[in-house]
Formats: C-alpha cells, structure tokens, sequence
C-alpha cells in the first residue's frame, strides 16, 4: 500500500476493491435498523470487522500514521462512507460514533505521545471501546459543574462520584472522566480529564432503561477508584480547555452533522412508508417527504461548510459548531413528527421482532433527545448569540468564585438575588 497522499479517484478505486472483496452487503431494512442499543453479540461481531478493517487499512483514515491510522484527510473519510453505504461496516451505536468523533479527536490533540501510542491503535482496530463519563446528575447543562471529585495521593489519583447519561458505557472499556482536582479556583478552572478502566475496582456501571426499552445511555459510580498520572489527559486543571476541543467534535464539527452521506434519493424510507400507508400519491404526504429531504440536504451541507470552517482554525471554535448542533436538535424532532403524519398508524404498528418497522415510533419518542443531550438548543443559541453575533452575555453569579463557594452557597440559596 503505498504512503503518498492518494489522489481522491484513486483511493475510491481502491477501497470499492477491498470492500468488494472483503465486505458483506446489507438490505435497507438493515440500514433502517441501525440504532444505538446494541447487543454485546453485536458489539463482539463489531470489533472483529473493526479489526478487519483496521488490517486493511481502512480504520482511523484520517488518524496519523504513527498511531495507526491512514494519514489521510477527512475527504477520504467521505469517501469511504459514501462507497460502504451498502455494506455492512462496524456499528458500535452512538458509542462509535463518540468514540471516533469527539474522543479519539480529543486524545490526540490533547495526549502524549506515549498515550497516544498505547491507546488509538486499540481503539482503530476494535480493541478499547471508549465512552465518556462526564455529565452527573448535578451537572448537566452546567457542563463546569462537575463535583466528581479527584485527589493526588503520592503518585496517583482518588476518584469518587457520580456520572450519568454515558452512551454505551455497558459495552466500553475504558471511559475519559472529567473530575474536579481544585475547589478553590472558579469553575472553569480546577477540571482534569483522566482515562478510566471500566473495569477497575470502585467502578459501577448500570444501564439505564429508556422510555422504548432500549439501554443505550448508562449510569456510573466511582468509589475510589485509582488512576495515575499516566493517565491524565491533556494538563492537571486544564481539563476546560481539552472540553472546549471535544465540545466541537460532539457537536458534528468534524462531520457533517445529521447524516454523514449526502441525501442524493428523496428520503427513502419515507417514500416507502408512505407507499405501504397508500399515501404515495397523497399531495400533503408528498410534500412532508419533500420537506424532510430539503433540510437533511441542508442540514449536511451546513455541517460540512462548519466542518471546514473548524479544521481551517488554529483552535476550536465551539460557538460555529454550535451551529450544527443547533440545526440537529431541531431537525431531528420536525423529520420524527414528519414521519408520523406521513405514516399514520402504519408508523407506529409493527410485528414483533420487526426492527425497521418500530423504527419511526422509535424516532419519535427520542425526538427531542439531540435537542438536550450535548448541550441544549436554547444553550446553543446563547453560545451563537453572545460569541458569534455579539450579543450581551447573560448574567452569571458564580463563574468567578471558588467552586467551594458556589456549592457551599447552593446549600443556602433562597433564589432571591441581591
């Protein structure tokens, strides 16, 4: 395989080769059935395509070298999605999809070189599934007030508290953990990403059961649980600013947020939805399913031109990707709703073990989640206002005093304000 940045075509060429020769074809009603609960059978077959592709070279395309990957660029990345839409690739659920964005971008702008070498080829070849342990149930939209807590002792760290929210934690290995290693420093500061084995003594992870059944988000206790400075990420009480870098890649800045392949057919499970609801000749049918397919077009084309904006950027720009996020959290609820008025009871009916048929109530009832998760829109829309269009920031009473403080007042505070 030769080293040279490849010509586009010329790597297209190639990998339509190798996927013709060494992956399996799948139905659309396999593609409508992706989601994010998988089962551990799932997750082992998953690996082991992972590492087959890891083999191949086609595992972490625009990763380094050095680390394992291709050393090519994010145009490459497309085009592999773009030549494997019809074939079955590894699905880690939204696991995968965090494990490659927002946290294999983090560790390498962030990490050692000696970490980095330890861990991104097992996570480019299926070995380390990763996940993140870091809202809690004190801290959700405050992404800073995170009350986990680490203490050094001799040459290693103390960590105890609680996470939640962690998408595919029963499945992963290891977790990058946002804990608090200073309380006498405002918020922002005193914040220290650390690496966690899932695994380790004092770690509980439980599955939390959502609304349609399905466990894709977890629930996490650390009680004393041992880490060492091997595995810190990024500086002690610098963790906000490896956060400002996953916050970019969490919100779809590194790929074109919603879909990762350009909608070129009109929305095709909705035609066939409405094809199986007799609605295909159904002029409002027909305009809902023509809506839905105008703002994905749109919506991936504003993710890449944000995507480009980032990777033209010297640091990470948060309030752009904001943009992105913004448009997800408030797509995803029009296109379930859309589903519905288009299918009628035919999108919410389905034989039993059908997958791709409960896949729009599915849709529906986690319609609002991209809307919460990651940051909430109204949250988006401050980030845009106030560092994007200049608008007066609100007003905030605790981003310069002590953590300490902030909580020791929280235990007191009437909600009246001085």
């Amino acid at each position: 395989m030769s080293d040279h940045v490849m010509d586009i075509e010329e790597f297209r060429a190639e990998a339509r080769r190798w996927i013709e020769a060494n992956l399996e074809r799948r139905s659309a009603e396999e593609r409508l059935s992706a989601g994010d609960d998988k089962t551990p059978e799932e997750i082992a077959a998953s690996r082991v395509l992972q590492h087959k592709l890891f083999d191949g070279g086609y595992a972490g395309i625009s990763y380094p070298k050095e680390y394992g990957g291709r050393g090519l660029t994010s145009a490459h990345e497309r085009v592999w999605r773009e030549e494997t839409l019809g074939y079955v690739t590894p699905d880690f659920g939204g696991a995968g999809y965090v494990m490659f964005g927002a946290i294999g971008r983090s560790l390498l702008a962030h990490c050692t070189p000696e970490f980095l070498a330890r861990h991104i080829p097992k996570i480019l070849n299926g070995e380390e599934l990763w996940c993140q342990f870091y809202s809690e149930p004190e801290a959700g939209s405050d992404l800073a007030g995170i009350r986990t807590r680490a203490t050094r002792d001799g040459d290693r760290w103390i960590l105890n508290g609680a996470k939640i929210w962690s998408t595919g934690a029963h499945h992963a290995d290891y977790a990058m953990c946002l804990a608090r290693t200073d309380w006498d420093v405002p918020k922002h500061r005193g914040l220290t990403w650390f690496a966690v084995s899932t695994k380790a003594k004092g770690v509980t992870v439980r599955p939390i059961v959502q609304i349609n059944g399905t466990t894709g988000f977890c629930e996490e206790f650390l009680d004393d649980v041992w880490v060492t400075d091997a595995d810190v990420i990024g500086e002690v009480n610098q963790g906000w600013t490896v956060t400002q870098t996953m916050l970019v890649y969490e919100r779809g800045a590194g790929e074109s947020s919603g879909t990762p392949h350009e909608p070129r057919h009109l929305a095709p499970d909705l035609v066939e939805l409405a094809r199986q609801a007799g609605r295909i000749n159904d002029p409002i049918a027909r305009q809902a399913i023509a809506r839905a397919h105008i703002n994905a077009y749109a919506q991936f084309h504003l993710g890449r031109a944000i995507a480009e904006r980032v990777r033209a950027s010297d640091k990470p720009e948060p309030a752009i990707a904001a943009y992105g996020k913004l448009a997800s959290g408030t797509l995803q609820a029009e296109r379930a709703r859309l589903t519905v008025e288009i299918g009628g009871p035919q999108a919410l009916l389905w034989a039993e073990g059908d997958r791709a048929a409960m896949q729009p109530a599915i849709n529906y009832l986690n319609g609002r989640m991209t809307a919460i998760a990651a940051g909430t829109n109204e949250m988006q829309r401050n980030g845009i206002g106030e560092r994007v269009l200049g608008l007066p920031r609100e007003p905030s009473f605790d981003s310069t005093k002590p953590f300490s403080e902030v909580v020791r007042d929280a235990r007191t505070w009437s909600g009246k304000v001085n």
